[in-house]
């Protein structure tokens, strides 16, 4: 008597000219366009209160080390969760 399994899971993908292309990385991409665009886009300085001192720097610099900082979080709490 043979078994029912279920086939292999596999992430959703979509065609795009010819190659699959998995949803999870064409979302990746799309927000990585829309962020640089973003950061492109804002380049007024502005000034920026640590504790005791004002610093006053390009917007486009402090946007670009908030989303590398956000990154590296969201890795380290990614590394963790896969761990446990």
């Amino acid at each position: 008597m043979a078994q029912n399994t279920p086939p292999p899971h596999r992430p959703p993908t979509v065609t795009v000219k010819g190659r699959d292309v998995r949803l999870r990385t064409l979302g990746i991409g799309i927000l990585t366009v829309l962020a640089v665009w973003f950061i492109a886009v804002n380049t007024d300085s502005v000034s920026i209160t640590l504790w005791v001192t004002t610093v006053t720097l390009p917007l486009w610099a402090v946007l670009t080390v908030t989303i590398l900082t956000g990154l590296v979080i969201g890795w380290f709490v990614g590394r963790r969760r896969t761990r446990q």
